[in-house]
């Protein structure tokens, strides 16, 4: 093995509001495999996780995080097989996961943090992207620290069917809270309710889903998932009990917003009286319990206790596209892209 073609998709142009197909594009260049100096591997991919925090990074505005530069490989996670190795830590055959960015192959260290190794042959290679990666981790850790639940609760878990608010809702009934979930469509709701175990779920589309909400949460609501925004946190704030919590893992319906006067989570809860205790987290802010929260996660997932659904494109030119749909809602679940 030599010479190694990579394919990867980088930001070519900053989007502006929604981001377009011409705002990304396709690259190739050559990688030696008899070029690794030790302790680096080769990756070829197989699945590449997309997720809304990515458009954040395509952004100036001040985050967390550094933004990309145009010309940049798009940041992100991805699950692969190691094909060439100088690490004898990690031997050729090895899966691991990494953040290799939207590409095909990746070269990385073996003393790289973001690198591990996939740990259960049970399991699909994929959920390592969703459920037991950084969606599910987000889910049980912000879950925990954040929301602090209580039995006989009410939560509101907004982005229901999604890769996070579905695993936050399956806990929230497993530590005996009622759950009421909000999607994008009916056929969403009802796999949240028939699948998922969600006591209730409510469309955001639905003309009627501000009187639904009122209606289903008559004793008012204890903790707010936030992952979305606009129409759902309007709705759910005026419910919000006194003492209730809001975690915010994000806010979807603001990350394409070109209005410069869109209220965020943060403005609109800080309204409220009494206001309510939220913010904005990372998952990174609980390293430490990466390993204890990623064995639950997959423990639920090989007993059939946690479930989960993908949206899954084909191909890395079709990366782009997928990640478009997602941020419209036309995903249903934790959306990733099949390379092998």
């Amino acid at each position: 093995m030599t010479q190694i073609i990579n394919k990867a998709i980088v930001m070519s142009t900053r989007p502006v509001g929604m981001p377009k197909l011409a705002d990304f594009s396709l690259q190739s260049h050559n990688i030696d495999s008899y070029n690794l100096t030790d302790g680096q591997v080769l990756i070829k991919n197989h699945y590449l996780s997309l997720d809304p925090y990515m458009r954040g990074r395509m952004s100036l505005k001040k985050s967390y995080a550094e933004p990309l530069q145009e010309g940049e490989i798009i940041t992100g996670e991805a699950v692969g097989e190691i094909i060439a190795s100088k690490s004898d830590k990690y031997p050729i055959g090895t899966f691991v996961c990494s953040m290799s960015g939207w590409q095909t192959h990746f070269v990385s260290h073996q003393k790289s943090s973001a690198l591990y190794p996939v740990f259960n042959d049970q399991i699909a290679l994929s959920a390592y992207l969703g459920i037991i990666g950084m969606p599910g981790r987000t889910a049980y850790l912000g879950f925990k620290h954040k929301a602090k639940p209580q039995p006989g609760e009410t939560i509101v878990v907004s982005a229901a069917s999604g890769a996070v608010g579905s695993v936050v809702g399956q806990l929230a009934k497993q530590q005996g809270l009622r759950v009421i979930g909000v999607a994008g469509s009916a056929q969403k709701c009802q796999y949240v309710k028939q699948q998922l175990g969600f006591d209730e779920c409510l469309s955001y589309q639905a003309d009627d889903f501000e009187q639904a909400l009122t209606t289903t949460c008559a004793n008012g609501i204890d903790i707010y998932w936030e992952g979305v925004g606009g129409r759902t946190l309007n709705a759910v704030a005026p419910l919000l009990n006194e003492g209730a919590r809001v975690p915010i893992c994000g806010f979807i319906s603001n990350y394409n917003d070109t209005n410069v006067a869109a209220e965020t989570p943060f403005q609109v809860l800080a309204k409220l009286k009494p206001t309510p205790e939220h913010g904005f987290f990372l998952v990174s802010d609980w390293l430490d319990e990466y390993p204890t929260a990623t064995m639950a996660l997959a423990q639920g997932v090989i007993d059939g206790s946690l479930k989960f659904k993908e949206s899954t494109a084909h191909g890395i030119a079709n990366a782009p596209q997928a990640f478009i749909g997602m941020l419209s809602g036309k995903n249903f679940g934790k959306q990733i892209v099949k390379l092998v």
